[in-house]
């Protein structure tokens, strides 16, 4: 018996009603994001100059995510007749899931990328808002910021909690076996645009940082600099729409792997006998399915609650924008465990006492700890006003050398803490269950669910650093900042410092919930593929060369996204330096630089580049499993979860260590702007920037799109195919990987490359 083979009573007049409810929340979700939005386009925009930069980022960021979802677009059609015809052989046609899990699997994708579209196209409206606003008032520069992140927040929830309500509405108690295909369709397309809008902002960030600050000792967003422009679409593409794409397949991936999990509890003969037979276990795991739904609902207006508490104040200091940030994350926390509480309380109850089982209320306060923990640890290693920014930046006195080795050192140390953190929280699901194999494998789940609850707001967050970002480019380049006082200026850099510290958070959490999904995705990886009775065998040869090809992985899909960067990197740098060499008077400020062109350099190469680590992610996972077999792949994914984890903090929490020690020397330190300690600084700001924003996050999708394949493929494996066919997929999969990586060896900067 398996997960797929599960039969659940029919869904009652109870949960039928708890379904519309959810249904009800989504939209919700939905109404209060439009209305912010609606409020945020009120706000005055600011002088001409300042909208015609902000109206070229729009175009510029626009124009990509048509491009992107272009090329997109084929790739998930294929994928979507793919996984129909290979369904086919798994669940009868009449049942209607074939059709059922490839339909999902395009909902999924449309919703992920719906989600990062709506995010962006706020935020590149937001900006020059911000920025207008920071000449007269902080409080309300920061709030602007903020309600226009929280629009992202509030429709990701809302597309992600309506997808899977549909889904429910639809196939009942069939709807675990469909949710798979939604969240994949939600992993591939956030990696899909976590890749390309991680290569197009750094290659630009960097090409921009390299020339403008280093070798012509201008400031950031000097309108000087061609790349400033790609610099600007670059960071909407890459935290807004990737962010928002990549947190949404967080956000599906826990809530299918909670429900699959919650169904899989019936394979446990503990279960079983723990409620008094069969009948009275299935009533309960149907809870259980429906449970997580409930506390996705209950996210929804925790992080309402959340976001009204963000305010900010002005007054001749201007304060901290961190300190109300996280009053807002603390009483969105806060409501969120009273209200999963309460659906513990009254609906979560023990079939033969009618007692509440508090064990499932405590399992998912494990994640809002989680979520505090990841916070805290985040905080502490990237906070300008903490001692290892602090001693990143005194490093910059001695040269961009002792700045790479300690914001690199501290980054390794912040990996280590964070793992820790996850494996005390899996460890508090055993203890919480008392060793239950299935219902501890459940409460990870679940922890995973307590940790995005607050999703909503945690992506407020996040959206809230380009937007400050952007603020702080428009307020330079529209020379806002020539003629506005000191403390306006403080104002926009204030905002965009702590944007780094918001967005490093939500990277933090992002990882976190990759690991604890994959985890519980592993468990239903396990029990599908009939390997409970032995587990994974790492001391088998084929096991632990799936182990080790799994750990490799990671390493080799960063590589080509850091080296995608720098070449990238390369041509712009070579373009920048071209027009201040060949345009009359354009560093005198007579002529302006021609900012399509390094747009265009950055949008051609996210394009090409995005391909190979996307098959890589697909066809490796195939490979091992048709060719080692089911075992080999579960310690493929072993191997994959840990390594891909501890290399995505590393990257993540380096990038941010190194920029936000550059923005301490930019407020005045050692030196301040132009002084040789700064040069240091931007040189460790440019080697972190692909770090913190296109490996490191796209490690994300990345661990559960392969854990999504491996489930989505393991029926097919348990099928013994004769070696002549298995053959075959291995290599066509393998053949599909070398041509992943000469689509990445093919462009080299010592020939011309293009």
């Amino acid at each position: 018996m398996s997960e797929s083979t599960i039969v659940l009573p029919a869904l009652g007049l109870l949960e039928n009603n708890l379904l519309w409810f959810v249904f009800a929340s989504a939209l919700v979700a939905l109404l209060y994001g439009a209305f912010l939005a609606w409020k945020v386009l009120k706000e005055p925009e600011g002088s001409k100059e300042m909208i015609a930069v902000s109206q070229a980022i729009r175009e510029g960021s626009d124009a990509y995510l048509a491009r992107q979802f272009k090329v997109m677009g084929v790739f998930l059609v294929v994928l979507a007749v793919a996984l129909y015809l290979m369904y086919i052989r798994v669940y009868p046609v009449s049942s209607g899931l074939p059709l059922g899990i490839a339909v999902a699997f395009l909902l999924g994708s449309l919703a992920s990328a719906g989600a990062g579209f709506v995010g962006m196209s706020l935020a590149v409206r937001a900006n020059t808002r911000v920025a207008h606003a920071a000449l007269t008032s902080y409080k309300k520069a920061l709030e602007i910021a903020f309600q226009a992140g929280t629009v992202s927040g509030m429709f990701t929830v809302g597309f992600g909690l309506l997808g899977a309500t549909i889904i429910f509405m639809i196939f009942k108690q069939d709807a675990m076996k469909v949710l798979i295909g939604f969240g994949f369709g939600g992993s591939l397309v956030a990696l899909f645009m976590r890749i390309g809008g991680g290569i197009f902002t750094k290659a630009a960030d960097v090409g921009a940082d390299l020339v403008g600050k280093v070798e012509k000792n201008i400031p950031e967003d000097d309108p000087r600099n061609a790349a400033v422009i790609a610099d600007n679409v670059g960071d909407n593409v890459g935290d807004c729409a990737g962010m928002a794409a990549d947190v949404f397949e967080s956000y599906e991936v826990t809530l299918v792997a909670a429900i699959i999990l919650g169904a899989g509890v019936l394979l446990d003969n503990g279960f079983v006998t723990l409620y008094g037979g069969m009948a009275a276990a299935s009533a309960m795991a149907l809870k259980l399915i429906i449970y997580p739904l409930l506390v996705r609902a209950v996210g929804v207006f925790a992080s309402i609650i959340g976001t009204w508490s963000v305010r900010g104040r002005d007054g001749d200091e201007i304060g901290d924008p961190m300190k109300p940030i996280n009053v807002g994350f603390y009483v969105s926390a806060v409501t969120a465990t009273i209200g999963f509480g309460l659906v513990n309380f009254f609906y979560l109850k023990d079939p033969a006492t009618g007692n509440p089982d508090w064990r499932f209320f405590f399992a998912t306060l494990t994640g809002i700890i989680l979520a505090i923990v990841i916070e805290w640890i985040t905080n502490y290693f990237t906070h300008t006003e903490n001692r290892p920014v602090k001693d990143t930046a005194y490093s910059t006195k001695t040269g961009p050398a002792t700045v790479l080795l300690t914001g690199f050192a501290l980054a390794k140390e912040s990996s280590v803490w964070a793992i820790v953190a996850i494996a005390g929280t899996i460890f508090a699901s055993v203890a919480i269950f008392g060793g239950n194999v299935g219902l501890s494998a459940y409460g990870v789940a679940l922890a995973g669910l307590g940790l995005l609850t607050t999703t909503g707001f945690i992506l407020a967050e996040d959206t809230y650093g380009p937007i400050s970002d952007n603020a702080n480019g428009i307020f330079e380049m529209s020379g806002a900042n020539q003629g506005a006082g000191k403390k306006a200026q403080e104002i926009v850099t204030r905002l965009d410092a702590v944007g780094n510290t918001t967005k490093a958070l939500t990277k933090g959490f992002a990882i976190a919930t990759a690991v604890i999904a994959a985890i519980a995705l592993f468990r239903s990886f396990i029990a599908e593929g009939g390997l409970l009775a032995t587990g994974i065998q790492v001391d088998l040869p084929d096991v632990f060369v799936g182990l080790l090809i799994g750990g490799a992985v990671p390493f080799l899909f960063s590589s080509l996204l850091i080296n995608a960067v720098g070449r990238t990197a390369f041509f712009v740098v070579e373009e920048v330096r071209r027009q201040f060499r060949e345009i009359p008077g354009l560093m005198e400020g007579k002529n302006k630089p021609e900012y399509n062109k390094c747009v265009d350099i950055v949008t051609a190469a996210a394009q090409k580049e995005l391909i190979g680590p996307a098959l890589i992610s697909i066809f490796v996972p195939i490979a091992v499993g048709f060719g080692l077999g089911a075992a080999a792949l579960g310690g493929y994914l072993a191997g994959s979860i840990l390594v891909g984890q501890l290399l995505a903090v590393l990257l993540a929490n380096a990038g941010a260590i190194w920029d936000n020690a550059k923005k301490v020397v930019e407020l005045g330190a050692y030196g301040g702007k132009g002084s040789e300690a700064h040069k240091a600084a931007v040189i460790g700001d440019t080697v972190g920037d692909p770090f913190k924003d296109t490996a490191g996050p796209a490690l994300n999708p990345m661990i559960k799109v392969m854990n999504l394949v491996s489930l989505l493929v393991l029926p097919l494996l348990l099928m013994n195919f004769p070696l002549s066919v298995r053959s075959v997929i291995v290599g066509v999969s393998v053949a599909l990987v070398i041509l992943a990586l000469w689509l990445s060896k093919k462009e080299r900067i010592t020939t011309g490359g293009r």
